[in-house]
């Protein structure tokens, strides 16, 4: 009985052209990408989002006296941690709606800091190319110092891409 396995070294090859493919199109840092109320497009390198979540507002817990853009904390994982309106800390003027019910947290880590994010709602990851990245003047003033740079998206839409570790190093944290 005569087999014929040519037919294995055809399908290795068009799974070495997919893969090879998708590695391509994998091309730069892979980030996740969001809205703040304002519908202002945003992302942040995923390696440094630990989760994303929705939960019920009442589970924050408001503290006086603490900055405006801090909402209080929450209990992540057995840990408190802060939570801060992203919009309004970035120069927003709409707030995230609290009063909704649930509200979307990216729980944000740099070394030993750890820090929630409440935002409108999560887009998609997307490969980013840092090296085409650009700086104009899109950029509100104030915001420049916590973005690495943007990217166009046509029709005067930008997405830019975040800097965690200026922004939970700021100082506009004890305002």
């Amino acid at each position: 009985m005569a087999v014929n396995l040519n037919f294995l070294a055809d399908v290795a090859d068009a799974d070495t052209e997919t893969v090879v493919h998708e590695l391509e199109e994998r091309e730069g840092e892979l980030c996740l990408t969001f809205f703040v109320p304002s519908g202002r497009k945003f992302a942040l390198p995923a390696f440094g989002v630990r989760e994303v979540i929705s939960t019920l507002a009442d589970r924050i817990t408001p503290i006086p006296n603490a900055s405006p853009c801090l909402l209080g904390t929450f209990n992540w994982r057995g840990q408190v941690i802060w939570i801060a309106d992203l919009g309004q800390f970035l120069g927003d003027t709409l707030l995230v709606n609290v009063d909704r019910g649930e509200v979307s947290l990216l729980v944000v880590e740099e070394q030993e800091t750890i820090m929630g994010f409440a935002i409108s709602n999560v887009a998609d990851t997307e490969w980013l190319k840092i090296n085409q990245m650009t700086i104009t003047q899109s950029i509100p003033e104030g915001t420049s110092a916590f973005v690495k740079g943007e990217y166009s998206l046509g029709e005067g839409k930008f997405l830019h891409l975040l800097d965690q570790v200026s922004i939970l190093s700021s100082t506009r944290w004890a305002n």
